[in-house]
């Protein structure tokens, strides 16, 4: 079963848990520890894992605002049309784009939202191209398609060389809808199409298109490997479109899917299934480790579940006006209960499995 479209505020989302029937402990308005299972700190310690220390950064993920033209069903951030006052300031991003200069950070990974919507994002591509970081961008497709000014983005993708990493459900229309909302799916696949007559997607172009799959339920992805090989295959012989990789993710129980599973009574069977699937060999390759998230109002963050959960990276000075890398460097990651999803099965992490 797909799961109901949602868009509550997070101040109701934390009336609506406290009162669950699951007595779930509430941090920031949002669910994250249920006393019935170990806690993630401790499974890990069992696997010679004390601590979580970070590597160097090789990827500076930038949530550039919460507003969107769609309200997806899992959507982890509780994106929206109504987000408008969520979006990061010009300021904000100048001081981004120093410190990715500075400390010569290879990756800019621009998510929201949809990041296209806000005003300076265009500028902000084309600066971080400018100094040489690689942009991957999360782009939902159906914003290609959304109104006329946003119909050149494959251009201006193919221009600046950016990594278009978008999400779609399944490569069928009744699927992709039932998660995303109605007429999403033909949209997709339209903007897909826009992106393939540009190069993305094609062999030899180095124009990088990768999709991304998330459960429509209360289950964990199937393999990634043959996701892929399915999508591809399907996509092509339905339309004709061609893509480069499928990441395969799972869905964390926070935000909208956390309300979806309270509802559906599948929160305690759904945390069971990611607890008994651990997997210690992931740890090793959690995306925490070799990333910082940042938020639309600067906050430093280990990750973008992390930060939609206000858990701060466990530095003195946690906002980017006073980044401080030798800081962060030296931190413990920030870890609690919904770190089951990551290290569940295969892993998962904003780039598909871990392992």
């Amino acid at each position: 079963m797909g799961v109901k479209q949602k868009s509550k505020s997070l101040k109701s989302r934390s009336s609506d848990l406290s009162s669950s029937f699951m007595q779930l402990s509430v941090l920031n308005g949002q669910s994250i520890v249920d006393s019935k299972f170990e806690s993630f700190p401790n499974k890990i310690k069992k696997h010679g894992h004390d601590d979580l220390t970070p590597n160097p950064v090789e990827i500076f993920q930038i949530n550039i605002g919460k507003l969107c033209n769609q309200t997806c069903a899992h959507c982890h951030v509780d994106a929206g049309p109504d987000r408008k006052e969520e979006n990061m300031s010009r300021e904000t991003l100048e001081k981004c784009l120093d410190i990715i200069r500075e400390f010569n950070i290879p990756k800019v990974d621009i998510t929201g939202g949809a990041p296209e919507m806000n005003p300076h994002f265009r500028w902000f591509v084309e600066s971080c191209h400018e100094i040489g970081a690689e942009v991957m961008n999360r782009c939902n497709l159906t914003i290609i398609r959304a109104n006329p000014k946003y119909h050149d983005l494959p251009e201006f993708f193919k221009k600046n060389k950016v990594h278009v990493i978008s999400s779609l459900p399944y490569f069928t229309q009744s699927r992709t809808d039932n998660q995303r909302g109605d007429g999403v799916f033909e949209d997709s696949i339209e903007a897909l199409k826009m992106l393939n007559e540009v190069g993305y997607g094609k062999e030899g172009s180095g124009l990088i298109l990768d999709l991304v799959y998330n459960p429509a339920g209360a289950f964990l992805p199937g393999s990634q490997v043959s996701l892929e090989k399915q999508f591809k295959e399907q996509l092509f012989r339905r339309y004709q479109i061609e893509f480069n990789h499928l990441f395969a993710i799972t869905n964390l129980p926070i935000s909208r899917f956390l309300d979806y599973l309270i509802e559906s009574g599948n929160y305690e069977s759904y945390m069971t299934e990611l607890v008994e699937a651990f997997n210690p060999s992931t740890v090793e390759g959690l995306m925490c480790l070799n990333t910082l998230s940042i938020s639309w109002d600067g906050y430093i963050y280990d990750c973008d579940f992390n930060q939609m959960l206000d858990l701060k990276s466990a530095v003195p000075q946690t906002h980017i006006d006073q980044f401080d890398m030798e800081a962060l460097m030296n931190r413990k990651i920030v870890l609690n209960q919904h770190c089951y999803g990551c290290t569940a099965g295969a892993g998962s992490s904003c780039g598909g499995e871990i392992v």
